[in-house]
């Protein structure tokens, strides 16, 4: 059976260097580093193999140049020969961030509303043991209020 990450992979291929990015793009932050990662973030692979890299502003283009040789030697590491042999930082757009499992217990969940409550509370009416079925309208109310919180715009 073969994979999508190769069947992908190997259409990409067929692009030139398109196909060599996917495997670049899901090494970097292994090959530069959380922090690095969060404000650097590949965008492109020249035909000359130079790695155009995003930078979340001058600062970080600046100072992640001057770590080049560093950076495309860890790069070699992880890819082998797939590495690129040259990058180039410059600001600009990175790819929204996850947020981290401390950022998302950190977020306050928001608060149900009224109809949320009775159908959190129908939902576990037929519960016989009062406190399982607190547990239960209580999840339930919380799921509720999330998904809404979610879908608004």
């Amino acid at each position: 059976m073969e994979r999508i990450g190769d069947a992908v992979r190997s259409e990409l291929g067929r692009f030139g260097t398109a196909g060599e990015m996917t495997d670049v793009v899901a090494s970097w932050p292994q090959a530069v580093g959380e922090t690095v990662a969060r404000n650097a973030w590949p965008a492109r692979l020249s035909r000359d193999r130079t790695l155009h890299v995003n930078a979340s502003s001058s600062a970080w283009a600046f100072e992640l140049q001057q770590l080049e040789s560093e950076i495309v030697g860890r790069l070699q590491e992880v890819l082998g020969g797939a590495a690129p042999s040259k990058l180039r930082f410059v600001p600009g757009p990175l790819p929204e961030a996850v947020p981290t499992d401390d950022e998302r217990r950190a977020s306050p969940l928001p608060e149900a509303t009224l109809e949320q409550v009775r159908e959190a509370r129908a939902l576990a009416a037929n519960i016989e043991s009062e406190d399982l079925r607190k547990s239960v309208e209580k999840a339930a109310r919380a799921s509720l209020a999330r998904a809404a919180d979610d879908r608004a715009v």
